[in-house]
Formats: structure tokens, C-alpha cells, sequence
């Protein structure tokens, strides 16, 4: 199954990256610019993506010996951002956070976009993912995916679940809980996680598919409660919550997941000193303490395996996608 393969491909990223070695790194006095590296990120400041750039740019900065700053650009699911990238003529100077939505999401859901997911970009390496949870408000009487699926068929009228937008990996996850189970489940869209889990919290919406970062600390704290984790393993932080999988909804993932990218024509080098530098970072005791705390899991490897990753979730989430007709133009 593409899903077996795509767990191979992440196991084996940790191994293969350092068999790499010290090689890979460049003297970093190179032909190095004195200017900071651009690191341009397709959402708000104060969000998961955001969240995840700043902590590894500030390990990174301490492996290159360079200084990082971080450039928010949202709007259109990454798009501007993407965009803005791919166009870039400051080669060796800037970088893209590539996610779910830029790499595997957009090509499918946009009939025309303002880059190409395969050409415009090089891979540096995948940065983490965050597994979704199915969540519920607590009012539901439901603790268990068995007793969530007896409460949707009894509730046929009910089945709204909330998502952080049209296209969003919560939106999507959605869809294929809906194609798996065969509930006749209704999409509410909102204009990010946050108010999506907000209205989950007031009770205007009874459950959505919703990454670990938005939801682990209403989880912790009570005020949304987890049926299920949508990834092979439980979460850490979460250990006692069980996966879907576990469940009996066999062979379910879903992930929110990003990655690190420069425009096509930046040097070999630069890119293998980029590489290097977030493999280190990654390995950093802050970034490992700053990701659980976010409820995420790091996902180091090369290049090489961020782009058959991409490849493959763009293969299956692009089939998703075309079944059910989602477009967003």
C-alpha cells in the first residue's frame, strides 16, 4: 500500500541523513552573503507553521553561522507564498516553508496555480508532520470511534464538522473519514484552526478531523475530547488517547505536514549546506522539546525522500480530491 510505502520512506530518512556526513557542509565562510537568509512561511505569525520556522531557524542560524529571519506571507492556501519563491532571482537566499497544501493539496485542487509543485522547487528535507485527531465537542455522548459511529447513524441530521478551510488537510481528512465510513457528513469551513476549534469548544459544530498542534492543549485541558489519533502510533504527549487504527478503522492517516524548499537553480551546494544545517537542527535538544510540546512529530531525511513523499501524498490526496469534485477556483 502507498501508505506502508510512504512510512518506509519517512524510517528511513533519520539513517540515510547521516550517512551524509560532515561532507555535505561547506565552510560556511563560502561565498556566503553577509545579508540573512529568507525564510517565507504561507501563513500567519503565531500559528503551527509558523511555530515550526521559528524554532529551526534559530537552530539553523547557529549551523550556518548565519542569521535567519523569518517572513510571513498567508493568503490563498500558500499560493502567494509559493509563488513568491518560485519567482524569487535571490537564489541562495531564500527558502519556503512547502506543506501539505503547496506540495500535494493545490496541484489538484486549483486548475491553474501561479507555480509548478515539481519544477519551481528543490527539496531540502521534510521538517515534521502534525498527525490529525478526530475530536469531538463533550457534550457528545461518545468516547470511542465504535460510539462515535453509533451516535452519527443515529444522528443523520447532526454530522457537521468543522475545518481550518476548504482544501485544508482538516477538511480533507474529513472527507476520507466520510468516504471510509460512509456517513453522509457535512464540510463547515472556517478561516483557520482557531476558529474552527473555537466554535468546536462553544458547541456550534459537534467534531472535526483537527491537527495534534491546534487541539492537544483542549485535549489536556478538557474542553474537546479525543476519539482517535490518525496515524500508526499514539501520540507521546497524548498516550492514552488511541489511534482510529487501533479502533478498527484500519490503515487511516492523515497529516499535517511541512517541508523546506528553494526556488530551482539554486546552487548544489547551498542546497547540501541548507540540508546539513536542518539536520542538525532537528537533532538540537531545544527543537525536540519545542516539537513535543507542539504535539509533532520531526521527520528528518534527504531531499530525495521529501520529494517521493511529496509525490506520493500529492498522488493520493490528487485521487481524493478528483472523486468528490473539491475544487477551490
Amino acid at each position: 500500500m502507498k501508505i506502508d510505502l510512504i512510512r518506509r520512506t519517512l524510517l528511513g530518512g533519520a539513517l540515510a541523513a547521516t550517512s551524509l556526513g560532515a561532507a555535505l557542509l561547506p565552510a560556511v565562510a563560502q561565498a556566503q552573503d553577509s545579508r540573512p537568509l529568507e525564510w517565507v512561511v504561507g501563513y500567519a505569525a503565531g500559528g503551527g507553521s509558523d511555530a515550526v520556522a521559528r524554532t529551526l531557524s534559530e537552530a539553523m542560524g547557529k549551523a550556518l553561522g548565519r542569521s535567519i529571519v523569518v517572513n510571513n506571507k498567508p493568503g490563498a492556501a500558500t499560493n502567494i507564498a509559493a509563488d513568491y519563491v518560485a519567482k524569487s532571482k535571490d537564489v541562495g537566499n531564500i527558502m519556503l516553508t512547502a506543506d501539505f497544501a503547496t506540495l500535494a493539496a493545490n496541484p489538484a485542487l486549483f486548475a491553474k496555480l501561479p507555480y509548478d509543485a515539481e519544477r519551481d522547487f528543490v527539496p531540502v528535507g521534510l521538517l515534521a508532520r502534525f498527525p490529525m485527531i478526530l475530536v469531538v465537542n463533550p457534550a457528545l455522548p461518545v468516547r470511542s470511534y465504535k460510539e462515535f459511529l453509533a451516535w452519527a447513524r443515529a444522528n443523520p441530521d447532526a454530522l457537521n464538522y468543522a475545518s481550518a478551510g476548504p482544501g485544508s488537510p482538516h477538511h480533507l481528512a474529513g472527507e476520507l473519514l466520510r468516504e471510509r465510513t460512509g456517513l453522509k457528513m457535512q464540510h463547515v469551513p472556517y478561516r483557520g484552526a482557531a476558529p474552527a476549534v473555537q466554535d468546536l469548544i462553544g458547541g456550534r459544530v459537534p467534531f472535526a478531523m483537527m491537527d495534534s498542534a491546534s487541539a492537544q492543549p483542549h485535549l489536556l485541558s478538557g474542553k474537546l475530547r479525543g476519539i482517535g489519533v490518525a496515524s500508526p502510533t499514539r501520540l507521546k504527549t497524548m498516550a492514552d488517547l488511541p489511534t482510529l487504527a487501533e479502533q478498527g478503522l484500519s490503515g487511516f492517516e492523515a497529516y499535517a505536514w511541512q517541508g523546506l524548499v528553494v526556488p530551482a537553480g539554486t546552487p548544489p551546494e547551498t542546497v547540501a549546506q541548507l540540508h546539513r544545517a536542518l539536520q542538525q537542527a532537528l537533532d538540537t535538544t531545544m527543537v525536540k522539546a519545542r516539537f513535543q510540546t507542539l504535539a509533532l512529530e520531526a521527520l528528518p531525511g534527504t531531499p530525495k525522500q521529501m520529494a517521493d513523499y511529496a509525490r506520493l501524498e500529492r498522488e493520493r490526496w490528487g485521487r481524493l480530491i478528483a472523486a468528490n469534485n473539491i475544487r477551490l477556483d
